[in-house]
């Protein structure tokens, strides 16, 4: 039976997608913003593939046709930026200005923590691109020598940690504009943040969908150009 789940690529969609179902009900039900649909839905799923004894390498070959859907998905992440197109034009400046200083913040927050826990040059360079997406994040981070597994793993808790607790600092500290808002969201938490914004407003979803594209092109020329002075 474990050799026909393993082989099947039905069962893998199926169980993500029954997991995830679960989990939004399960938020639902609780409230609690710390039961994070994705996070509930990976700790979901490694647990039924440690009882089952499913490796990982077949659960991830399974889900390669679903896989195909991520580009479109975030492809259409440019809807908002048309609707709000004005806007965006209007504040495009302080949006860029925020997204570099957002994103060289987080570099070299990263960079210094991993030195004062004395981290090696690999783990260092996992983590450093931690607020893109997994696409860019892997990519810049397998080319400087990092590990693509443990980069995608930090930019999931990112993105969860953003979506979570990304109203709550706009409270703490003031922040009610929504371009600032998009801004902070998207820069700092990607796609996972940045649904987080479509929730709280079309500026800040525009916003937020913008900021994370400028994010990860700036990310992927900072790291390398960086990485030789601060490692």
């Amino acid at each position: 039976m474990t050799e026909f789940l393993s082989g099947s690529s039905f069962f893998a969609i199926a169980l993500t997608l029954l997991i995830w179902r679960l989990s939004v009900l399960l938020q639902k039900k609780t409230g609690s913003v710390l039961l994070h649909p994705i996070l509930m839905s990976v700790i979901g799923v490694i647990v039924i593939l440690l009882c089952t004894g499913i490796p990982n390498s077949a659960y991830q070959k399974g889900m390669e046709p679903f896989s195909w859907l991520i580009t479109p998905a975030t492809v259409c992440l440019a809807v908002p930026l048309y609707e709000q197109v004005k806007v965006l034009k209007k504040n495009l400046p302080a949006i860029c200005l925020g997204v570099f200083c957002g994103t060289l913040t987080s570099i070299l927050c990263v960079a210094g923590l991993c030195l004062l826990f004395g981290m090696d040059r690999t783990m260092t360079v996992s983590l450093l691109p931690k607020s893109v997406t997994s696409a860019i994040g892997a990519s810049v981070s397998e080319g400087l020598g990092g590990l693509g597994s443990v980069t995608v793993a930090v930019i999931i808790v990112t993105g969860i940690l953003g979506n979570v607790f990304g109203q709550v600092m706009y409270r703490l500290f003031r922040i009610h504009d929504p371009v600032a808002q998009g801004t902070a969201m998207g820069t700092s938490a990607h796609v996972i943040g940045t649904t987080k914004a479509n929730e709280m407003g079309e500026i800040q979803g525009a916003v937020s969908s913008l900021s994370l594209v400028i994010a990860g092109v700036l990310t992927a020329f900072l790291i390398p150009l960086l990485a030789p002075l601060i490692l």
